[in-house]
């Protein structure tokens, strides 16, 4: 009895195919934090919006609602992230929710992009490096000036045994 065009003698020939290790799936076990990021980033970006209709900007104005928010986002950043990690132990799930999600979905860095280019089109390229540079500037200090208020105020109230790390 013959194979359809020797296909099984050729395979006995050449030996077994070669095992490759399986793969897991990307997201096994991702589940939890996706869904944390998805529903902090839902929550900040429609906090940025609210802060949007707050304080409107009109289409030939300096962007300050755009700057305020990226700079409030790194300050609270800045608090959250030693807060999390020289504080008390957190949730495994409240970095992603509210470092990703929240902050990443508030904080607007495209839009301030946005607002760079649009500056720049409009002839005004003074308004739009003192932008650039200001938001840069404004937003570093926010995270250190935080992350240090909030380091300081962990450790004196360690040294006061009010039971802050742990």
């Amino acid at each position: 009895m013959t194979t359809s065009g020797g296909a099984v003698e050729r395979a006995e020939r050449q030996g077994p195919a070669p095992v490759r290790p399986a793969r897991p799936p990307v997201l096994r076990g991702q589940g939890r934090p996706v869904a944390a990021v998805a529903l902090g980033g839902a929550i900040g970006a429609a906090a940025r919006y609210g802060a949007a209709l707050l304080w409107p900007a009109g289409p030939a104005a300096f962007p300050w609602t755009t700057l305020v928010v990226n700079v409030a986002g790194c300050a609270v950043i800045g608090v959250f992230l030693v807060a999390v990690t020289e504080g008390r132990p957190a949730h495994p799930l409240l970095r992603p929710f509210f470092g990703t999600g929240v902050l990443g979905g508030f904080t607007t860095f495209s839009t301030y992009e946005v607002d760079v280019r649009r500056l720049l089109a409009e002839g005004r390229p003074g308004a739009g490096a003192v932008y650039l540079g200001l938001t840069l500037v404004a937003a570093m200090a926010a995270v250190w000036a935080a992350a240090g208020l909030t380091r300081g105020l962990i450790r004196r109230l360690a040294r006061r045994g009010e039971g802050v790390s742990g």
